[in-house]
């Protein structure tokens, strides 16, 4: 067993270079990015940051509530959508058996002694794609009431594994964190490093994300569906790495084919996120593609390949009820994308 990690790891440091413009350089008019700054500061008390990059410069950034460019930010369930591409690279890298690998293979050692008769048939593409059928409860928001009995025991690991597991629902999408935090404890097992450790030498460390935090669970794993943290520059280096197809300063971080199938649906989701991809939610926005990294309290990294943006919100976590800033997004944000690419066609 791996000997517990603090959960800062980097000092507090100069916030990470980010190619910058202003937004009439590149065609684009201020004035609907004044007013989500606006709004933000009028009807989101709780946000934090509001950050937005096309063509991969970014040309708008705005922090609130005390918080800078060196604030870390709690991503929350966004957290998943790292995990996936972690996943990805050492799936790629054969670190990693197949995704219709039986999860009873990578995790043997925490397989319990009265594993519901069709644990073996539940694989890792049913982790990735939160279909596995484990007996869950999810709420319209998104809420787990089970999520605290399975932070209160003591091997979460064993936890997981030893939900029942409902045949008729294998294949079927069900919003379940301890689907997400299995694909942590596989890489894991996998590789001997923990997620963290693992993010940090083959994601982190490329993308010059030197400033970052990851929680641990009791059994010393990165925790998969929550813990991570970063500023909000490092969301948005992230998410324009995956918008051009894994590749950072001319070099390959993401397998580019595993991200053509993260990004993109692979299960039904919920109509009011979209569907689900490879821990990714997916879906259209005013006729637009998107995929979304999405937390709770409003913590979220758009991808938007058509139009060539990322968008990064940021918001207090620790909040029971909040205001998405989707609609900030859908109102303002994409029409003064699509306005540019209309005026060049």
């Amino acid at each position: 067993m791996m000997k517990p990690k603090p959960i800062m790891r980097a000092p507090v440091i100069a916030s990470s270079p980010f190619p910058a413009a202003e937004p009439e350089e590149l065609g684009l008019a201020r004035d609907p990015l004044d007013k989500v700054d606006s709004l933000i500061r009028n009807q989101y008390p709780k946000m934090r940051s509001f950050l937005f990059v096309h063509a991969g410069k970014l040309l708008y950034e705005r922090y609130y509530g005390g918080h800078t460019a060196q604030s870390l930010n709690d991503l929350r369930s966004a957290t998943k959508s790292f995990t996936s591409i972690l996943i990805g690279i050492a799936v790629s890298r054969s670190e990693l058996p197949d995704l219709d690998t039986p999860v009873t293979d990578v995790l043997s050692r925490y397989i319990p002694s009265r594993a519901h008769p069709l644990l073996g048939k539940v694989t890792l593409r049913h982790l990735l794609t939160m279909t596995s059928g484990f007996a869950w409860q999810t709420g319209k928001k998104l809420g787990e009431p089970l999520i605290h009995r399975f932070h209160r025991s003591r091997s979460w690991t064993s936890f997981a594994l030893s939900l029942p597991i409902m045949e008729e629902h294998m294949g079927v999408f069900q919003y379940r964190s301890t689907d997400s935090h299995l694909l942590s404890v596989a890489l894991t097992e996998a590789c001997g490093k923990d997620a963290y450790a693992y993010g940090r030498a083959n994601l982190f460390e490329p993308l010059g994300i030197d400033h970052a935090a990851w929680t641990p669970s009791p059994e010393s794993h990165s925790m998969g569906h929550i813990g991570l943290y970063l500023t909000s520059r490092d969301m948005a280096k992230f998410g324009l790495c995956c918008l051009n197809g894994g590749r950072w300063e001319g070099h390959e971080l993401i397998p580019e084919g595993w991200l053509s199938e993260a990004l993109t649906s692979q299960a039904e989701g919920y109509p009011a996120f979209g569907d689900y991809g490879y821990q990714w939610w997916t879906g259209t926005l005013s006729g637009t593609p998107f995929a979304l990294a999405h937390g709770h309290g409003g913590q979220q990294i758009y991808l938007l390949p058509k139009l060539d943006a990322v968008v990064v919100f940021t918001a207090d976590s620790k909040v029971s009820r909040w205001r998405n800033p989707r609609i900030l997004l859908e109102r303002h944000l994409i029409g003064l994308l699509q306005s540019k690419f209309n005026s060049l066609s």
